[in-house]
């Protein structure tokens, strides 16, 4: 069996990038057609068109940005920002894209605020937008899920269709383990108007 080797398909650079390539989910679009979304903070999601493959960007270069919150102005670029968004993945339900993301803080246990948020189009490029019809690269968003009494910082997240159902993968953090963290798995069903609820 051939080796393999990790290839590199985009990098952002300091003093560059108003961007963060870190991650990665890919879409295939109704076309067959890769995309790879991906980011955090500073300027927030972004989308970009790859190859067949999947192992480079495709030409010519097609860049989209897809959510993004505010974020205060006079920072250095090499700061992260507090418009904390991160984490897309976009899956499609019915005659929609749905992108999720995360808003706020993961990684301090108990102090954890992270929550889910979504928006959809109904193309891959968007743009996506919330329940009340603002677009998620202005900020829009409309919550899927968060934190509760019994779990803190639920984010992260993954949703896929299979054997029939619609599934829910986050992480959250445990209350009554003072902030352990924990794979959350939940079915996903959905409005009738086409939005995705989450029981937790």
């Amino acid at each position: 069996m051939p080796l393999t080797y990790p290839i590199k398909v985009i990098q952002s650079v300091p003093n560059r990038d108003m961007w963060n390539a870190i991650d990665p989910n890919i879409i295939i679009d109704e076309n067959g057609t890769p995309w790879m979304d991906f980011g955090s903070f500073w300027d927030g999601i972004k989308m970009v068109k790859l190859t067949p493959d999947m192992n480079g960007v495709a030409q010519p270069e097609e860049w989209y940005s897809l959510s993004r919150r505010p974020r205060t102005f006079n920072l250095d670029e090499k700061d992260a920002g507090d418009g904390a968004v991160e984490a897309p993945f976009i899956m499609k339900h019915g005659d929609y894209y749905y992108l999720f993301v995360s808003f706020d803080y993961c990684c301090k246990g108990l102090k954890s605020n992270y929550k889910v948020m979504v928006g959809r189009s109904k193309t891959v490029t968007g743009p996506y937008l919330d329940k009340d019809g603002k677009a998620m690269d202005k900020g829009g968003g409309s919550l899927v899920i968060q934190g509760n009494k019994d779990y803190a910082g639920i984010g992260h997240n993954a949703a896929y269709h299979l054997d029939g159902k619609d599934y829910f993968i986050s992480h959250a953090y445990s209350v009554a383990e003072e902030g352990a963290p924990k794979l959350i798995i939940r079915e996903m069903t959905w409005t009738p108007d086409g939005w995705p609820i989450v029981n937790f």
